[in-house]
């Protein structure tokens, strides 16, 4: 589990500070109760799956992008060009 990310993504108005990896260096700074390490480790597979499924986004949106470039004629190599993401 990835402490600092469950946090990030459920509790993005709380103020904190972890140091190292483990809960008990977490300082919980905010006003708020500061969470257990049970209700962390029951967000975590659902963080997990989020950020999961944000990598299969882009992943399809690229290949999308790429499908319609093919389908107007123009390839990858074009693109990049045209928009100097390459050397010419």
């Amino acid at each position: 589990m990835d402490i600092s990310l469950v946090l990030t993504k459920r509790y993005p108005d709380a103020e904190w500070t972890l140091n190292g990896d483990s809960y008990s260096g977490l300082t919980w700074l905010s006003d708020t109760a500061k969470p257990t390490l049970a209700e962390l480790e029951a967000l975590w597979p659902e963080v997990e799956a989020e950020i999961a499924a944000e990598a299969q986004a882009k992943i399809d949106n690229k290949a999308s992008a790429i499908s319609k470039l093919e389908a107007l004629g123009l390839t990858l190599e074009e693109v990049k060009v045209a928009f100097g993401l390459v050397a010419e």
